[in-house]
């Protein structure tokens, strides 16, 4: 009786599993100029409205409109460890082998993201000194991720499940082996409206003042199913398993307290008979609470928040250069859930957390070597570990985040205008303690191209494509998995990669 209520706690204990939602979300993809050539800080246009707002007094007197619309397809791609030293020269050495892993014990868990259509649209209005713009926009997140076969760590939590009863002595099988069917979906979206206005100072000299509002909505779905494991050479559903363990208990628990009923009050046949209606009745118990953490588990949440960013910025135009820079001061605000079910415990309805976008410090230039052939550079600074998350995840960045971009823009003739460009983006995530499979991201290279064509005199379309090569991040950690008053140790990696790719068309109008 004692093995078999050890074995429940554990089993219990093993099947809690963890969700942490978070990570870099900012989007500086808000117009099709961009995707042509990302360094788009000391250029002037209508796509200035975010990428550089005090540039934007430098356009013609009259209205400016820009509508733009992206598709993104993203692939996030988790190559998985989990091994157990204690049980080396076993096949519990290396759990994820039991159910799809490599030879390794590594298992890969991929999801696919997409956003068919992101709309943006710009707008600018310029009298002689005075300015004013407005742009709509998603501004962070912008897509949906799913993984048909759920994370590693949802899944390792139950590929602990063979080895703990294996070293409990409950489960001595020469083909040990586990299943589960996880399914999770992910939605991030932040909608930013942007209002602001500017002033020439001097010929040479624009400023800019605005803020943008910020509408954060995400949604989680997932779900737990099907939890089995090969048990004494067969597969067994564990809630059915435990379910039947309960029942069986529970009508020996009756059958001893029927007998000892019949015996003698003092006796020693008494007192073993209600010993063992006892004993059973107690196993029954921890058998239906095993049974219940073997439940299929559901989740389906929303959290949706707002905050409003604070922007100014100046640029400068002076003969063949330009310079702008801007500064988006940390946007504050929680996120609230909106819990139809959780069987996690995790997000408890109604529950709020903090969730800043972070600041943003920006500078470039434009330099036209030709009338015809300019170049651009450009630097981004952002204060990553000044936005608050939850449980102050972001202390586990070891710096801000900073991007390098250059790109250059030749107009062909009158009608037809091509460029390209480069971003490299550098996150300090230090040992990797910041990511996990939820949400991620890693240091990457990014190329835009594409052409502009002068279809009208007062209107231009825009085609770009835009790709993201990311590096791989390698991830090593010891996770302690606490059983009773008993704690195994275990290896854990993750290797976290991606692909970015974007196609964008838009439409710029000078009235």
């Amino acid at each position: 009786m004692n093995k078999i209520k050890l074995t429940c706690i554990g089993l219990m204990m093993m099947t809690g599993f963890t969700v942490q939602a978070g990570g870099l979300l900012t989007n500086t993809n808000q117009n099709i100029a961009f995707l042509r050539n990302p360094a788009r800080d000391g250029a002037i246009g209508i796509d200035g409205t975010y990428s550089n707002p005090a540039g934007v007094a430098w356009l013609e007197k009259g209205l400016h409109l820009s509508f733009n619309v992206q598709n993104v397809y993203q692939t996030r791609t988790i190559n998985s460890g989990l091994t157990v030293p204690a049980l080396q020269g076993t096949p519990y050495y290396q759990p994820f082998k039991m159910n799809g892993g490599d030879n390794n014990g590594v298992k890969t868990f991929k999801g696919t993201a997409s956003a068919p259509v992101i709309p943006s649209v710009q707008a600018a209005l310029n009298y002689d000194k005075w300015g004013f713009q407005a742009s709509f926009a998603v501004t962070g997140g912008g897509g949906k991720a799913t993984y048909d076969e759920g994370l590693g760590s949802f899944e390792s939590q139950v590929a602990m499940i063979p080895a703990l009863l294996y070293q409990m002595g409950f489960n001595k099988t020469s083909a040990p082996g586990y299943s589960v069917k996880s399914y999770i979906y992910g939605q991030q979206y932040v909608f930013g409206l942007q209002l602001g206005a500017t002033y020439k100072i001097t010929k040479y000299l624009s400023a800019y003042a605005g803020a943008r509002f910020n509408y954060i909505q995400n949604k989680y779905e997932g779900s737990i199913t099907n939890i089995s494991a090969n048990i004494n050479g067969t597969s067994e559903n564990l809630y059915n398993y435990f379910g039947d363990m309960a029942n069986s208990y529970s009508q020996m628990a009756f059958y001893y307290k029927m007998r000892a009923s019949e015996m003698a009050d003092g006796s020693a046949d008494k007192t073993a008979y209600e010993q063992k209606s006892a004993g059973y009745a107690a196993g029954a118990t921890q058998a239906t609470e095993a049974k219940r953490q073997f439940a299929d588990k559901y989740l389906e949440c929303t959290q949706t928040g707002w905050g409003i960013t604070p922007i100014i910025g100046l640029d400068l135009k002076w003969k063949n250069i330009n310079i702008g820079t801007r500064l988006e001061f940390t946007t504050k605000f929680n996120i609230q859930n909106n819990t139809k079910r959780d069987d996690t415990g995790l997000f408890t309805d109604g529950v709020n957390t903090p969730n800043d976008l972070p600041g943003i410090f920006t500078i470039g230039g434009q330099y036209s070597i030709l009338p015809s052939l300019r170049v651009n550079v450009g630097y981004h600074y952002f204060f990553d570990k000044d936005a608050r998350m939850d449980k102050d995840k972001q202390k586990l960045l070891t710096g801000n985040t900073e991007e390098f971009l250059a790109g250059a823009e030749y107009d062909i003739n009158k009608v037809i205008q091509v460029s390209a460009g480069i971003q490299k983006t550098n996150y300090k995530f230090g040992d990797g303690s910041f990511l996990n499979d939820m949400s991620f991201t890693t240091s990457s290279y990014s190329v835009g191209l594409g052409a502009g064509f002068q279809v009208t005199k007062k209107a231009k379309l825009n085609v770009a494509y835009f790709w993201t090569t990311y590096d791989t991040f390698h991830k090593e950690y010891a996770q302690n998995m606490t059983v009773s008053t008993t704690t195994i140790p275990t290896n854990r990696t993750d290797d976290f990669t991606r692909t970015n790719k974007v196609f964008g068309v838009g439409l710029d109008l000078d009235i």
